[in-house]
């Protein structure tokens, strides 16, 4: 899979909602009520990211829920990371709709 360039990375970014290009990697925080709501979340992505065979770098405390994504095969973010972000936003949506 062949990596994006900047300018492309920058162009996708536009139809996600806060998240980021920095370090090579694209992310986002997410911010639950409580610990079981970012750990359920997290559950559900890991679910999604096995079937995918992406994983995701992340990090949680107690609320909080930091996601990057990059494809390390590609040493940089892909078609994959986005596709990823997307099916993460929809997951969320999904919990916490509105």
């Amino acid at each position: 899979m062949k990596k994006f360039d900047s300018e492309t990375i920058q162009s996708v970014l536009r139809d996600l909602k806060r998240w980021n290009y920095t370090e090579g990697c694209i992310e986002k925080e997410f911010v639950f009520n409580n610990f079981k709501d970012a750990l359920a979340a997290m559950v559900r992505i890991g679910f999604e990211a096995e079937n995918m065979d992406h994983h995701p770098e992340w990090s949680n405390v107690y609320n909080k829920l930091n996601i990057r994504l990059r494809t390390h095969a590609a040493d940089g973010v892909t078609e994959k990371d986005f596709f990823l972000a997307k099916k993460i936003e929809e997951i969320i949506s999904q919990m916490h709709p509105g």
